[in-house]
């Protein structure tokens, strides 16, 4: 923006009748006019050098430097000025910035559902093998248990939580697992969906990678497939009835397990006859047969299988070789280093009650 300087600007007219110099109406105008305008223009125009020159009455005009004042209050406005016309101009583009980005199409935005878990609660995601009956017999598991497999299932929780380190402990048992994700948690700014796909995801690619290093001799025939759901849990003890839950159920689905495959492969039962026999008995019956018959005492059989596997954050302490070489020296040393660090590790536990709890309380820590 171009300013100009008005005639007769700042200017005194000399008066002869009172022998002083006093400021006529155009002057006292212009004074007025000048202020407002140099604090508009940019450069300020008591920059400019000082002139003399004459008003419309033909008498001599003067044009001084401004004040120190006048120059403050110039350059404030000026300051003042140039953030407003900035913030108008960075509304602007950002009000257009946004008008581009939509589309008449963006209003199927509205049909999406609000799954944010409530806060302060425990996250669970828990998935379970799609279909792995089949899948089972397909890559010739071992029944009742594989070893291979539940190794397998462990590694895959492993890398979940080495993923996601909001996740404080996880169990799991078969074919499934459940992930405990912190009460102050605000991963995927807490979307139920979010939790599940990424969990369900990462463990799913995770069997798949892994699979060669637990069963060398068996191909993988087709993938396998996993479904999830999320738990919301208000409280502590909630959540360990949850996990106290989980553990129960493996304990009594192992224990049938047991037996109707000790039937089937030790006394030649079909699966249905299996089946039929053990319809209507109790944890207390089927203990009697494996004993009896089988000579099996299900209390010596692996905790693995019995009791699952929890998954919690411990510091181990590792030891490293590592080659120190002194300046001296032509040939480095090795030496043996310790560090510590803070690891995921399988636990085979009984869950249920509080010793456990009370011997791990930094799960519960929110703070921790």
């Amino acid at each position: 923006m171009t300013c100009c300087r008005p005639r007769g600007h700042m200017a005194t007219i000399k008066n002869s009748a009172k022998g002083r110099l006093e400021p006529s109406f155009q002057a006292r105008k212009s004074v007025t006019n000048y202020k407002e305008t140099q604090a508009r223009c940019w450069p300020p125009l008591w920059l400019e050098r000082p002139r003399k020159d004459t008003g419309t009455s033909g008498a001599e005009l003067s044009v001084p430097f401004p004040t120190l004042g006048e120059m403050w209050a110039a350059g404030a406005f000026k300051v003042r000025d140039c953030l407003a016309a900035t913030s108008v101009t960075l509304r602007r583009c950002l009000k257009l910035g946004a008008t581009m980005a939509k589309s008449k199409f963006e209003y199927v935005r509205d049909f999406e559902a609000d799954d944010t878990c409530l806060p302060h609660c425990w996250v669970v995601v828990r998935l379970d093998g799609r279909n792995f009956h089949r899948f089972a017999e397909k890559h010739s598991f071992i029944k009742p248990n594989d070893s291979r497999a539940l190794h397998l299932m462990t590694k895959c929780a492993q890398t979940v939580m080495n993923e996601l380190e909001d996740i404080v402990i996880a169990y799991g048992q078969s074919d499934e697992y459940s992930f405990v994700f912190k009460r102050k948690s605000n991963w995927f700014k807490r979307r139920a969906s979010k939790f599940m796909t990424h969990v369900v995801s990462q463990f799913a690619s995770s069997y798949v990678f892994y699979w060669r290093d637990y069963f060398e001799d068996q191909p993988l025939l087709y993938p396998p497939g996993f479904d999830g759901r999320v738990i919301v849990y208000p409280s502590n003890q909630t959540l360990k009835d949850y996990l106290s839950w989980r553990q129960a159920d493996c304990h009594i689905n192992n224990l049938y397990n047991t037996v109707f495959w000790a039937l089937v492969q030790q006394s030649g039962l079909t699966p249905l006859q299996a089946q039929e026999r053990l319809q209507g008995t109790l944890a207390a019956d089927k203990n009697e047969i494996l004993f009896s018959e089988f000579n099996i005492n299900y209390n010596n059989e692996p905790l693995m299988y019995r009791k699952g596997t929890v998954l919690i954050w411990q510091k181990v302490e590792e030891i490293t070789t590592k080659e120190v070489k002194l300046p001296a020296e032509m040939e480095g040393k090795k030496m043996a280093v310790t560090r510590t660090r803070t690891m995921v590790v399988p636990l085979h536990c009984n869950i249920i009650g509080d010793a456990f709890w009370k011997e791990h309380p930094e799960i519960l820590d929110e703070d921790s």
